[in-house]
């Protein structure tokens, strides 16, 4: 069954009128693939900031803002042909990678480590394309053993911190099934190398990566779209 097919279930004026009461909230208006999308978020990701979450695990609400990478990584599903291909985002955020992969035909598993991040993204990729997604919160530390394998598994701007060279290499390696694709786009972040030097260590390669330019304001990033496949199809666990 194809995404085409799974009509939106959930009430979104409820999860609306949810959000917009918990939330300071702006819509960020972005194109993708010619067409003006609108993303409903927090008007300001500071102000999510908790101080519990921080001492518990250095958990900062990076979800709640619109990353270069994810409207890269975004333009670049898009074009892909995902009819019917189970598809996971690794830290969804706002949904707008989810909406990219759901607009190619992606049967689209969204996941986060916050459930405000979950909701957001259901919402805004139901309101971007009239589709529900299935979405999950998801630690990357203690992966989900019922998560399943997918064709394909997204992720952007993740490896900020050294530690998630690990935990990043652990999750793809978890769920990419043997003869899929992940796609991992990254600005240039601390823990991009020791991350693919740990997916060589797990038998995941680079296939390809290309570079583009991003400018926005004063922001100017180069990020980099890494292409990570099984190298022999024996090696997936």
């Amino acid at each position: 069954m194809t995404s085409r097919t799974r009509p939106v279930t959930v009430d979104l004026e409820v999860l609306r009128a949810d959000l917009e009461r918990r939330f300071r909230t702006v819509t960020r208006t972005v194109e993708l693939g010619g067409r003006e999308i609108g993303l409903l978020s927090p008007a300001n990701a500071d102000d999510l900031i908790s101080e519990d979450d921080y001492v518990k695990d250095e958990r900062l609400p990076y979800w709640a803002d619109l990353w270069p990478s994810a409207q890269i990584l975004a333009g670049e599903v898009r074009e892909l042909r995902l009819a019917g291909e189970r598809v996971l985002e690794l830290g969804c955020g706002l949904g707008l990678v989810a909406i990219g992969a759901a607009m190619a035909g992606g049967v689209v598993t969204a996941t986060d480590y916050y459930e405000d991040a979950i909701l957001f993204a259901q919402l805004n990729v139901a309101d971007a394309t009239g589709l529900a997604i299935a979405a999950r919160m998801v630690d990357w530390s203690a992966m989900p053993a019922d998560l399943g394998r997918f064709d394909v598994v997204l992720t952007s701007d993740v490896l900020y911190e050294p530690r998630y060279a690990v935990l990043v290499a652990d999750a793809i390696a978890a769920t990419l099934r043997r003869g899929g694709e992940a796609i991992v786009a990254d600005p240039g972040r601390i823990a991009c190398e020791d991350f693919l030097n740990e997916c060589r260590e797990r038998g995941l390669v680079v296939s390809d990566s290309t570079s583009h330019a991003y400018a926005e304001g004063k922001i100017r990033q180069t990020i980099t779209l890494y292409r990570l496949r099984w190298d022999t199809e024996d090696r997936e666990p």
